[in-house]
């Protein structure tokens, strides 16, 4: 989710990059960059271990990926030779790749693959397919040719759509839950939901940004007076958790590798945005030498983070944007800034205690909160989409690619009788879309003779 700041919210900056506050104030503004986006870095394993059946590896996995979003922004921030904007930007686990790898845990499981079989899968494929940006970020200018606004918008649109079927379920109490529907189920889903709206709507800028904390915390407390709260998996979380490298094990799938390539060229794409709105809020160039030096170092960081974060077993890491607001709010665009967020993250990471908590989170309040973060998704596809004029041409792209993408995980049956391989590709909405987006973009002639106004 991103939240755009008012135009008259700390127009001159207090700290410009290369500034270096002192410890309170950087403590403050890092805070805030924290409150922001901690639940952007563990609601994807959260929705990824209890989507595929991994509740007991919640509090370790979650550690993995706080201390990898850690490492993360301190690379993005620092700056080491060229891996690194060099800007104070939060690296996290990205929803972009939510469905590529649920897609990719369900073929494991499908075939019989053990809990630990399908991490190794996860963390392999995402550990290989993360070379793709790396070797992007020489030219990611040259994508745009390819990605265009057309193509990049469906992607975006396929990634949010499915995900949302998973935010209702949790609603509901989760997939196979006993008292699935519930009244109790959608009250406190409906508690986050509302929480979430009428904070948002705020006129205060932090609440607003502390939107999704907050609606989870009174979920919590709603779920505590229901009596849905269970702290006795707590007395068994060890202290102090480091994350071993590929401590599953690694496997390679073809199946699950092809949908993760597309979306790490869409993630460069995202990231190029992200860097630039960075850039101007950061009253930084957004033309010229540096300019460039910074996106193609801000997204070679993408990529070697995201390999980073495989082999510590987390998944894959991209710039998150609304940091971007936490920069216009506090008025503080110091890089230095990032060493603080990378601490504090590094050291919630140490203490598997926190991902214990977050564990005991009842579906229906994570449901809550992620319905609006999933559409939020959605919502930024078609706005990409609506920036583009769209003509004949790009209506029959946009229809045509949707409509496979949602079609096959509406009647997956249809499938059924491809080769495995095959079968194991197409299944994602995400992977069918874009293939089609791409080939009908590069194939199907422009059409000049008229242009589809959009409202």
């Amino acid at each position: 989710m991103s939240d755009i700041p008012d135009k008259h919210v700390n127009a001159e900056l207090i700290y410009h990059l290369d500034d270096k506050p002192s410890f309170w104030p950087a403590s403050f503004a890092a805070l805030q960059h924290v409150l922001a986006s901690i639940v952007g870095v563990v609601t994807p394993t959260l929705i990824v271990a209890g989507t595929l059946g991994l509740g007991e590896y919640i509090p370790y996995l979650i550690s993995c990926a706080l201390i990898a979003s850690g490492i993360g922004t301190f690379i993005q921030s620092k700056k080491i030779g060229p891996i690194g904007a060099g800007m104070l930007c939060l690296q996290g686990t990205s929803f972009a790749f939510l469905t590529a790898i649920l897609s990719a845990g369900m073929i494991v499981k499908a075939r019989g693959g053990s809990p630990e079989e399908i991490l190794s899968t996860i963390f392999g494929v995402s550990f290989c397919a993360a070379f793709v940006e790396v070797f992007l970020s020489r030219f990611v200018h040259k994508l745009q040719r390819i990605f265009t606004p057309v193509v990049t918008g469906t992607i975006i649109v396929l990634i949010g759509i499915p995900l949302i079927k998973v935010a209702v379920t949790d609603i509901g109490g989760g997939f196979g839950a006993e008292n699935f529907g519930s009244l109790q189920n959608l009250l406190l889903g409906g508690i986050v939901l509302v929480s979430v709206i009428i904070l948002n709507r705020s006129k205060n800028p932090v609440l607003r940004l502390s939107s999704i904390v907050i609606a989870l915390t009174l979920g919590m407390l709603a779920a505590f007076f229901m009596g849905r709260l269970d702290f006795s998996s707590l007395s068994h979380v060890g202290i102090i958790s480091v994350p071993i490298p590929f401590k599953y094990g690694f496997n390679f799938d073809m199946a699950a590798f092809i949908p993760l390539v597309i979306l790490f060229c869409v993630s460069a794409l995202e990231t190029t945005g992200d860097l630039t709105a960075n850039s101007t809020i950061s009253k930084e160039p957004v033309t010229g030498p540096v300019y460039l030096n910074r996106i193609r170092g801000g997204v070679l960081a993408d990529g070697v983070n995201s390999i980073l974060a495989a082999t510590l077993n987390s998944m894959p890491s991209t710039t998150f944007s609304q940091n971007n607001g936490v920069i216009a709010l506090t008025g503080v665009a110091s890089r230095y800034v990032g060493m603080y967020i990378a601490a504090i993250l590094v050291l919630m990471g140490l203490f598997p205690i926190f991902g214990a908590v977050l564990q005991t989170m009842p579906k229906p309040v994570l449901g809550g909160a992620t319905l609006v973060m999933f559409g939020t998704v959605a919502v930024a596809g078609i706005r990409v989409l609506a920036s583009a004029k769209l003509d004949r041409r790009d209506m029959m792209i946009i229809s045509i690619s949707i409509g496979m993408g949602i079609g096959v995980s509406m009647v997956p049956d249809i499938l059924s009788q491809l080769p495995e391989l095959m079968r194991n590709i197409f299944i994602s909405p995400v992977a069918i879309g874009a293939i089609t987006a791409i080939l009908l973009s590069l194939f199907l002639p422009e059409d000049h003779s008229a242009t589809v106004e959009v409202e």
